[in-house]
């Protein structure tokens, strides 16, 4: 009888409550920041503010769409500045090997492959990487689960994650939302626990009862400079064609898509 309250009991707490270890909740995270919804469509604004205040905008929208076993589709077009409008940016993401990425350069009328050593390089000279884009593999990192603390009267899992091969940082320490999933803040760190960059999610709602980060900053430590990000017209579930996100549609984008 107590063995069946017991059981009981543990059916009835949420998933949260439950133990989970150090690599469960970084699967997690990834799956609740990078994998809402069957596919993804937003307008996006990057901010890249310098130290001293002086900005540059970057305005693009986002197409993004899942498939079995983690592989998704990313494709990305850039209305402006003037410079970069009619780039745009194709993503094929395999986990447990390298994504592959083109990206359209409309001044040269050229594709250029994206080598995977580029995946820790600036993004449209802001301060989120390639990488930053679509996302690290979990099973890239070794996690230990630091602590549990409140962050923006949130409880969270503190969580480290060392590289297990040579990455642009030596550790990140994460703090993931128990109950969204969603990492809050990120650090990364270089030899000597020497503070390299920092990621904030400044503003979270629920889109189509999805919970997602609508504003998110990255600042780099050392030289003061940051970019911030926010989604507009969010929107879950539009049915995206596989098509959208074929090499030829770099050169010719889909504007229905886009606008």
């Amino acid at each position: 009888m107590r063995k069946a309250l017991a059981l009981g009991v543990l059916l009835l707490l949420p998933a949260t409550a439950l133990a989970l270890s150090a690599q469960e909740v970084m699967e997690r995270a990834h799956r609740a920041f990078y994998y809402q919804g069957k596919d993804f469509k937003a307008r996006v604004l990057m901010r890249l503010i310098s130290k001293a205040g002086r900005e540059r905008l970057r305005e693009l929208v986002m197409l993004r769409k899942n498939y079995p076993q983690g592989r998704q589709k990313y494709y990305i077009y850039f209305f402006r500045p003037v410079d970069v409008r009619g780039m745009s940016l194709l993503i094929h993401k395999h986990p447990g090997r390298d994504d592959d990425r083109w990206l359209f350069i409309p001044a040269l009328g050229m594709v250029k492959r994206v080598a995977a050593r580029d995946k820790h390089s600036s993004f449209a000279g802001s301060d989120f990487t390639y990488e930053d884009v679509s996302g690290r593999d979990p099973g890239d990192d070794t996690h230990v689960l630091l602590r549990r603390e409140p962050l923006q009267g949130r409880p969270t899992y503190v969580i480290k994650s060392t590289p297990k091969e040579e990455a642009f940082y030596t550790y990140k320490i994460s703090w993931i939302d128990q109950e969204s999933f969603l990492p809050l803040k990120e650090e990364y760190y270089g030899p000597g626990d020497r503070l390299l960059k920092v990621f904030s999610a400044d503003k979270v709602e629920h889109i189509q009862g999805l919970p997602t980060v609508l504003q998110r900053t990255m600042r780099d430590a050392e030289t003061g400079h940051r970019t911030e990000v926010s989604f507009t017209q969010v929107r879950y579930n539009q049915g995206l064609k596989d098509a959208l996100f074929s090499e030829r549609y770099l050169r010719r984008p889909p504007m229905r898509w886009l606008r």
